[in-house]
C-alpha cells in the first residue's frame, strides 16, 4: 500500500546496494530527480534495467553505480552517443558494468512477463539480427502448437522501480498521462515501486475513464517532486529542455567536466531544485 514520503526517505527505505532496479520512463516523465537522490545516497553494484537508457543513466554509469545494464538501445536522445556508458565499456571508467543488450520488444515483452509472475517472455523476433550471437540470454523456443521458432528471453523483475507520473490522490492512486512507455509494467513486475509525481490531488473526477491509472495497493511510496522529469516533459505540465540535452554532449565528453556538473547539480543540489529548473519550460506553454 502506498506511503506519502519525502523523495530522500523513499529511496533510502526501498534502493539498496546491489538490487536490480529500473528508472522507467519513455520519452517523458524519466524520473531525474529518483535517479539524482539515489546518486547522493552513494548506492552502487546496481543491475540497471531501461528500456531506453539516456542521460540519466549515463550520469549514474559515471558515478560507477552500475554493476550490470539490461538495456535496449543507449544514446542521448536527438544528439548522439552516451559519452559516460562509451568510456565505461572501452576503458573502465569508473568501473567496467557487464552489458545484455536487447530490442525494444524483447524489452517490453520481459517486463510484461514480470508483471505477468512469467520466468520469462516468448515473441517474434531477432530474425536477420546479431544480438543472439552475444547475448546468452536470448534463447530459441519451438511453438508446442505451430512448431514455429520463437525467441525467449528472461523475464524482468527488478527489486525496486522508480516511476514519474503527473498526478497521485490521497489514497495513493497514481494517474499517468501522455506517452505510457513501459512504466506501467515495470511498476508491476517489481517488488517495490516509488512513483514521483508532479502533484498531489483530491481525486481524479475529472480524468478520462480510460487513462492509465496505477492503483495504490501496486506502489510502495509516493513522492511529490514538482519538475521530477526535468531535463524530459512532463505531458501537460511542461516541455523537454531541449538545450540540456545538447549541453549534456559537451559536459559528459571530459571526465573532469562531467565530475564538476555532478557537483554541482546533483551532489550539492536536491529535489525541491526541480522545480526552478522548468519553470520556463512551463511559460511555453
Amino acid at each position: 500500500m502506498a506511503t506519502f514520503q519525502d523523495l530522500k526517505t523513499a529511496v533510502a527505505e526501498n534502493l539498496h546496494d546491489g538490487d536490480v532496479v529500473a528508472f522507467e520512463g519513455f520519452t517523458h516523465l524519466i524520473p531525474h530527480a529518483a535517479a539524482h537522490e539515489a546518486i547522493r545516497q552513494g548506492r552502487k553494484d546496481l543491475t540497471l534495467v531501461r528500456m531506453t537508457p539516456d542521460v540519466i543513466y549515463d550520469q549514474m554509469i559515471g558515478m560507477g553505480m552500475a554493476k550490470k545494464l539490461v538495456f535496449s538501445y543507449a544514446g542521448n536522445p536527438g544528439v548522439g552517443l552516451l559519452r559516460r556508458l562509451r568510456d565505461a565499456v572501452e576503458n573502465g571508467w569508473p568501473n567496467r558494468p557487464e552489458v545484455e543488450e536487447h530490442s525494444h520488444a524483447a524489452m517490453a515483452n520481459a517486463y510484461e512477463a514480470g508483471a505477468s509472475g512469467l520466468p520469462c517472455a516468448i515473441f517474434r523476433g531477432y530474425l536477420g539480427a546479431g544480438l543472439e550471437q552475444v547475448n546468452p540470454n536470448i534463447k530459441r523456443v519451438a511453438c508446442p502448437f505451430t512448431g514455429e521458432m520463437l525467441a525467449a528471453v528472461p523475464s524482468v523483475r527488478p527489486d525496486v522501480t522508480f516511476i514519474h507520473a503527473q498526478k497521485a490522490d490521497r489514497k495513493g492512486n497514481v494517474l499517468v498521462e501522455g506517452i505510457i512507455g513501459i512504466q506501467k509494467e515495470a511498476v508491476l513486475a517489481a517488488k517495490r515501486a516509488v512513483v514521483t509525481v508532479e502533484e498531489i490531488v483530491e481525486d481524479f473526477d475529472d480524468v478520462h475513464p480510460n487513462a492509465c491509472i496505477l492503483p495504490r495497493w501496486t506502489v510502495s511510496a509516493i513522492c511529490e517532486v514538482p519538475g521530477g522529469a526535468h531535463p524530459s516533459y512532463a505531458h501537460g505540465y511542461y516541455d523537454r529542455d531541449n538545450k540540456s540535452y545538447l549541453d549534456w554532449d559537451k559536459i559528459a565528453a571530459e571526465r573532469d567536466s562531467f565530475q564538476a556538473w555532478m557537483q554541482d547539480n546533483v551532489l550539492n543540489a536536491g529535489p525541491q531544485d526541480f522545480a526552478g529548473r522548468v519553470e520556463h519550460l512551463r511559460s511555453a506553454k
